[in-house]
C-alpha cells in the first residue's frame, strides 16, 4: 500500500488551490477580476516590451564631465576667495581632472593652503613649485560626486518621462555610471530619446555682439556660441560670465505670442530678483537664452522685467515648445547622457509574438499530452494533468514573483513543457524496471520514486545552475528567460515528485490493480555494445570538433549586434518581396555596410547597419537618414543598437557565464560523485558547446545573446541527461562488484536508454512546435536548442560514459581483458 504522509497532502492541496488563485488574474477581465474578494491574489505577470511594445534604453551618465563642473566650481570659488585675500593668481587652469594654480610671485604656502581649505571641499593640495599649486579631489569627495550625479540624473529623467504621460515606466541604475529606462507601449520613442539626451542646462548671458563668421580671437571674459538653428551661420559673442541661470525657474509652460508657440517661464524670489538687477542695468542690449552651450533666443530688453516672468521664442514648433518647457520644469541633468543601447519594439510585433507564442506552447502541450498518453496510457494521463498543474503554476508563481514575462520567457515555458515531463519519465522507467524485476505495483511504484529521486535531484540541479548563471551574466529577455526557466524546474519537481506520486498513490491504493500496463517502444532489455562502438564514435565526434574549431579559426561567428555593435531594423512593407528597392534606396546613404533580408512574411524586411564611427550622434544621423529613405509607407516593428563598447561586454559577460556554467557543473558532479565523473561531464559539455558554436560557423547563422542562452541551456540539459546515466552507472558499481567496468557501464546506458530516449522525444516535440510557430525572432534559439538536445544526447551516451573507461574509474588489467 503506497502511503502519502497527511501533512504533504495538505501541502500539495493548498499549493496547488493556491496556484490556481494566483494564476487566474491573467486569464480574467479586469472588470471581472475587481469583483473578487479582496483576500484572493491580485497580481499579473507583467508583460516584456518586446510582447506589449516599447522602448528600453541603457544611458550612462558622463561622470567624468560632472566631476569636471565640481573642478570648475572650486576653480571659481577659489579665485573669489584668492582675489578677496590679495592673492595674485596669474592663471588657473584645469588638465588631466586635476586644477592647476600658477601664482604671479612666491606666496605663503601656508596662507593659500588654508584659504582653499576653507571652502570645504575635499580636496588633496600638492605644491609642485613655488608658484605651482595642484588642487586634487580625493577618491572619497570623486565617489561622492558620482552618487549624485546618477541620484539627480534617475530623478530628472524620471521627471521628465513622467510629464509626458507614459504610464509605468522603469528607471533603475545599473553598475556605476549607467541608467536603465524602460517605457512600456510609448508611440514615439524618438521625441523621447530627444527629451532624455539634451541635459537641459539654461543660462542668461549678456550679448556683447553678433557675428557670422567665426573670430580668429576672442576677448578675455567673452565666449562664442552658435545659435541653435543649425546651418545658419550665426554666432554670438557673449559675456563668460552667467547673468542668471536656470536652475532659479520655477515653471515652464507652453504658450502663444501673436499665434506662435513660446515658452513662458517664471523664476523663483531669488532668480526674479536678479533677473530684475540684470534688465534694469542693460536697458537696449540683448540677453542671450542659451539652452545647452546654443542660443536659442536673443531678444532685446526694452524694459526692466521686475516680475520674475518673461518667455523664450525661437521659431519653435508646438511640439519644440511644449517639449522645451518639460525640460526646463524637469530641471537641467548634472551631466550629459549617452544611449548606449536602444531596443525598440512596435505594438504589432508584440501582438504577434504573444500571438505565435501562445500557439506554440499550445501545440507543443498537445503534442506532448497525446505522446504520453499513448506511451504510459493511464499513468500518462496523470503525468498530463500534472503538466496542466504545472503550467498553471509557473503563471502563479510569476505573478507573485511580479516577474516579467519576455519572448525568451515564452520560450523557457514551451521548453518546460517539453523538460516537465522529464521526472515523470525517469520515474516511469524506472517503474517499469522494478514491475520486471517482479515486484508488486504497490511496491513497484513505492521503490521507483525512492531510487528516482536523487537522480532527478541531482539532473535538475545542473540545469538549475545554468538558469542561475543566465540570470547573473544576462540582461533583459535573456533574464526573462532564466526566470521562467529556473521557475519550470521548481514546479516540474513538484508535480513530479509529490502531486502525481499522490494521484497515483490514490488510485493504486482504491483499485488495487494486478498488474501495470504501458506501451513498450523499445525492447525491454537492450544489450547494445555502447562501449564497444566507442573508438569509431570518438572518432566521429574528434573530426567534427577539429572541423568545429577550423571553422571557427576561420570563418569566425556571424555576430549579432549583441556582441558587435551596430543598429537594426525591422520593417513591414504594404508589397512583397520590396528588398531590392529598399537595398538601391540605403546603399546610397553612406552610412557604412547595409544588409537586408526577408524576416518571415514577404513583407518583413530585416536591415543591419554597421556601427557608426563617431559615437552615439553619427548613429542617430544614420538612423535619421535610413527613416528619411526608408519613408512613410513602411511600419517600424523594431529598432535596435548597441555600441561597441556594449558589445564587448556583453561578449566578455557571456565568455564568463560559460566558463562559470561549466566550472560550477564541474565541481557540483566531483562533489557528487568522482573526479573521474566530473571530468567526463567537463568534456562532454565541453564537447557540445563546441559543436554548437561550430554549427553556426558552418552556417553563418546570426550568433547573438539568445543563442548565447540556448548554450547554457544546452549545458544544463546535456549534463541532466548525463547525470542520469551516471547515477545508474554509481549503482551498478555498488551492485556488481565483480563485473568488468565495460560490462557495467554497458548495463548503465542500456537500463536508461529508454528514459534517454523518451525525454529527448518529449523536448524535441515542444522544440519543433516552438522551431515552426513560434516566430522568426525565436526561430534561431529554437534551431540551437534542437540540435543542443540531439548532439546532447549523443554525447551523454557515446562520449561521457565511455570515457570513464579512459580514466580508469575501476582499474583492474582483468577487467581491460574483458572490454
Amino acid at each position: 500500500m503506497l502511503r502519502i504522509a497527511k501533512w504533504q497532502k495538505i501541502f500539495i492541496a493548498v499549493f496547488c488551490i493556491w496556484g490556481v488563485l494566483a494564476a487566474l488574474p491573467n486569464f480574467l477581465p479586469v472588470s471581472t477580476y475587481n469583483m473578487m474578494p479582496s483576500w484572493v491574489p491580485q497580481d499579473r505577470i507583467n508583460l516584456g516590451l518586446d510582447l506589449q511594445g516599447g522602448s528600453h534604453l541603457l544611458l550612462q551618465v558622463d561622470t567624468n564631465d560632472y566631476i569636471d563642473s565640481q573642478y570648475q566650481s572650486l576653480a571659481d570659488d577659489s579665485r573669489k576667495i584668492l582675489q578677496k585675500e590679495k592673492i595674485k593668481v596669474s592663471h588657473i587652469g584645469m588638465q588631466a581632472h586635476q586644477l592647476t594654480f600658477e601664482f604671479a610671485d612666491i606666496v605663503d604656502r601656508n596662507v593659500v593652503y588654508q584659504h582653499i581649505q576653507s571652502l570645504g571641499y575635499q580636496i588633496s593640495l600638492d605644491w609642485q613649485s613655488d608658484t605651482q599649486l595642484v588642487a586634487n579631489f580625493t577618491p572619497e569627495a570623486k565617489t561622492q560626486f558620482i552618487q549624485r550625479a546618477l541620484d539627480q540624473s534617475i530623478e530628472i529623467i524620471r521627471r521628465r518621462i513622467d510629464e509626458t504621460g507614459t504610464r509605468e515606466p522603469i528607471i533603475q541604475r545599473q553598475g556605476q555610471d549607467r541608467i536603465i529606462v524602460q517605457l512600456p507601449g510609448i508611440k514615439d520613442p524618438d521625441r523621447i530619446k530627444s527629451l532624455l539626451g539634451k541635459t537641459a542646462k539654461l543660462t542668461f548671458h549678456i550679448v556683447e555682439n553678433v557675428v557670422f563668421d567665426r573670430p580668429k580671437r576672442i576677448k578675455p571674459g567673452l565666449m562664442l556660441v552658435e545659435d541653435v538653428k543649425e546651418g545658419k551661420g550665426t554666432y554670438y559673442l557673449i559675456k563668460k560670465r552667467v547673468a542668471v541661470s536656470g536652475e532659479h525657474l520655477v515653471d515652464a509652460y507652453l504658450g502663444y505670442q501673436k499665434g506662435f508657440p513660446i515658452v513662458n517661464f517664471r523664476f523663483d524670489n531669488v532668480g526674479a530678483k536678479k533677473f530684475g538687477r540684470v534688465t534694469e542695468k542693460n536697458i537696449h542690449q540683448r540677453l542671450a537664452i542659451v539652452l545647452d552651450n546654443k542660443v536659442i533666443s536673443a531678444p532685446s530688453i526694452n524694459t526692466p522685467i521686475l516680475t520674475g516672468s518673461g518667455y523664450i521664442e525661437g521659431g519653435f514648433t508646438t511640439e519644440e515648445a511644449k517639449d522645451l518647457s518639460i525640460l526646463l520644469r524637469a530641471g537641467a541633468l548634472p551631466a550629459p547622457l549617452t544611449i548606449l543601447e536602444e531596443r525598440t519594439v512596435g505594438p504589432s510585433l508584440g501582438a504577434d509574438s504573444i500571438a505565435s507564442g501562445e500557439i506554440a506552447c499550445l501545440l507543443g502541450l498537445v503534442f506532448v499530452v497525446i505522446f504520453m498518453t499513448l506511451l504510459y496510457r493511464r499513468f500518462g494521463i496523470i503525468a498530463n494533468v500534472s503538466l496542466l498543474v504545472n503550467l498553471v503554476l509557473i503563471m502563479a508563481l510569476l505573478s507573485f514573483l511580479q516577474a516579467t514575462l519576455t519572448l525568451p520567457g515564452i520560450a523557457g515555458i514551451v521548453l518546460t513543457i517539453g523538460m516537465a515531463v522529464d521526472a515523470n519519465v525517469l520515474i516511469f522507467e524506472r517503474i517499469k524496471e522494478e514491475l520486471r524485476n517482479g515486484r508488486g505495483p504497490a511496491l513497484a511504484i513505492d521503490t521507483g520514486y525512492k531510487r528516482a529521486f536523487t537522480t532527478i535531484i541531482d539532473s535538475n540541479l545542473t540545469t538549475f545552475i545554468a538558469a542561475f548563471l543566465l540570470y547573473v551574466f544576462g540582461s533583459g529577455p535573456i533574464r526573462g528567460f532564466s526566470v521562467t526557466l529556473t521557475v519550470g524546474i521548481l514546479t516540474s519537481m513538484f508535480t513530479a515528485l509529490f502531486l502525481t506520486k499522490a494521484i497515483i498513490a490514490y488510485w493504486v491504493n482504491r483499485k488495487k490493480p494486478d498488474t501495470l500496463n504501458f506501451v513498450q517502444i523499445l525492447p525491454q532489455k537492450t544489450k547494445l555494445d555502447f562501449i564497444g562502438m566507442r573508438k569509431v564514435c570518438i572518432v566521429i565526434s574528434a573530426i567534427m570538433l577539429l572541423g568545429s574549431i577550423g571553422f571557427m579559426s576561420t570563418k569566425g561567428l556571424n555576430y549579432g549586434i549583441d556582441f558587435k555593435g551596430g543598429i537594426l531594423i525591422e520593417i513591414r512593407t504594404s508589397e512583397n518581396n520590396q528588398i531590392a528597392f529598399y537595398r538601391d534606396k540605403l546603399e546610397a546613404l553612406n552610412v557604412g555596410e547595409v544588409q537586408l533580408q526577408e524576416f518571415g512574411k514577404p513583407t518583413d524586411i530585416l536591415i543591419r547597419i554597421q556601427e557608426q564611427d563617431g559615437g552615439e550622434k553619427e548613429r542617430m544621423t544614420a538612423i535619421s537618414k535610413i527613416k528619411t529613405a526608408l519613408g512613410n509607407d513602411v511600419e517600424y516593428r523594431r529598432v535596435e543598437f548597441v555600441g561597441p563598447q556594449v558589445g564587448e561586454e556583453l561578449k566578455s559577460s557571456g565568455l564568463w557565464a560559460v566558463i562559470s556554467a561549466l566550472a560550477a557543473i564541474l565541481m557540483y558532479i566531483w562533489f557528487r560523485f568522482e573526479w573521474q565523473f566530473g571530468l567526463g561531464a567537463l568534456v562532454a559539455l565541453l564537447h557540445d558547446i563546441i559543436l554548437t558554436i561550430g554549427l553556426y560557423s558552418l552556417l553563418s547563422l546570426d550568433f547573438n545573446l539568445s543563442i548565447l542562452a540556448a548554450i547554457l541551456t544546452i549545458a544544463g540539459y546535456s549534463i541532466n541527461d548525463t547525470v542520469v546515466v551516471f547515477d545508474r552507472i554509481r549503482e551498478n558499481l555498488r551492485k556488481y562488484k565483480k563485473k568488468s567496468l565495460g560490462a557495467v557501464l554497458n548495463m548503465a546506458i542500456n537500463e536508461t536508454l529508454s528514459r534517454t530516449a523518451m525525454t529527448s522525444i518529449t523536448t524535441l516535440i515542444a522544440l519543433f512546435a516552438l522551431f515552426f510557430f513560434g516566430g522568426e525572432i525565436i526561430r534561431n534559439f529554437s534551431f540551437a536548442m534542437i540540435w543542443g538536445v540531439v548532439i546532447g544526447t549523443f554525447s551523454s551516451i557515446f562520449i561521457a560514459s565511455p570515457l570513464l573507461l579512459l580514466f580508469n574509474l575501476r582499474s583492474s588489467s582483468e577487467e581491460t581483458k574483458n572490454i
